[in-house]
């Protein structure tokens, strides 16, 4: 199954680190790299030529490390589902990802698993580690969505209304609070799917908790212009636009709608073409592909 949504970390100069750190503890690789431009400076601050992202894949799921700069970091708010079959799995990963992090909840047995911890690695990304059978025998890593703060108890109708923008998608369950801590009726865990890839969602009962940013979005690659579009105006009803294909829906989620050509461009060893993609790109909110084919192209 082709993966529709690829999430992106931002970080600051760790791209490369995180993605070979991941790729080695979850038996993953590293599919290929991008390079800021080499003919004019970029809106991060980075050096020219350096690198801007490194794709990968672990878990079956595929992943973008973005070197962003400072302004932006992951948090709580979109974490990971890392599945593990024996408990003795998940203790090494915990060791792996909690050295130099945070641990968020300890690593003990819980109503729902024998052993699991959520802890936040040294890159800030957040991993929810749980033994036990699969959800989804495609990948052991399944992004988590916690609506909390100002979003708190929207996880259901965020559910809702992503899967009706999505084709091949649903609600698949939903647990609900039946007491405190709450809200009763609200979700303690959904799991969702869009375009047949695997999400969960939660309410955090914890009100005051963790939002979302722009330190861990959601890549939409799109197969044309026509799609791009669509995905463009629905995700951006109620929100808000960004620059270079980036918005905010109006529950506070980061996509970024973006044309298939884009990893062409971007890793393209045409410098010249690369940087004139680039500079096109960074007029615009939402992409023309047309036009940053012609600037790639040089007509």
């Amino acid at each position: 199954m082709k993966q529709p949504i690829v999430p992106c970390i931002w970080l600051d100069d760790q791209a490369e680190d995180a993605a070979k750190f991941y790729s080695r503890l979850l038996d993953g690789r590293i599919d290929w790299v991008s390079h800021y431009p080499e003919s004019f400076d970029n809106p991060s601050g980075k050096a020219k030529g350096s690198v801007l992202t490194v794709n990968f894949e672990v878990g079956g799921c595929r992943l973008t490390a973005l070197n962003g700069g400072p302004t932006f970091a992951p948090n709580p708010s979109v974490s990971f589902f890392l599945h593990s079959s024996t408990a003795a799995e998940t203790n090494n990963l915990f060791a792996a990802l909690s050295e130099g992090g945070n641990v968020l909840m300890p690593l003990e047995a819980y109503a729902w698993s024998e052993r699991y911890a959520w802890v936040q690695d040294r890159f800030g990304v957040s991993w929810q580690l749980i033994t036990g059978q699969m959800w989804d025998v495609t990948t052991r890593l399944i992004p988590c969505l916690m609506f909390a703060n100002t979003i708190h108890g929207r996880a259901e109708e965020a559910m809702q209304a992503y899967t009706a923008i999505f084709p091949n998608s649903g609600v698949e369950s939903i647990d609900r609070y039946t007491e405190q801590p709450g809200p009763i009726g609200k979700v303690v865990h959904g799991r969702f799917r869009l375009g047949g890839q695997a999400f969960t969602a939660m309410d955090s009962h914890d009100a005051t908790g963790a939002t979302f940013s722009e330190g861990l979005s959601l890549q939409i690659f799109c197969k044309d212009q026509r799609e791009l579009d669509e995905f463009w105006t629905k995700l951006g009803n109620g929100g808000s636009a960004s620059a270079c294909g980036w918005l905010k829906d109006r529950f506070g989620l980061w996509w970024q709608v973006v044309p298939e050509q884009l990893a062409h461009w971007l890793k393209s060893t045409d410098a010249r073409a690369k940087d004139r993609a680039f500079a096109a790109m960074l007029k615009m909110q939402k992409l023309d592909v047309a036009a940053l084919q012609a600037a790639f192209s040089g007509s």
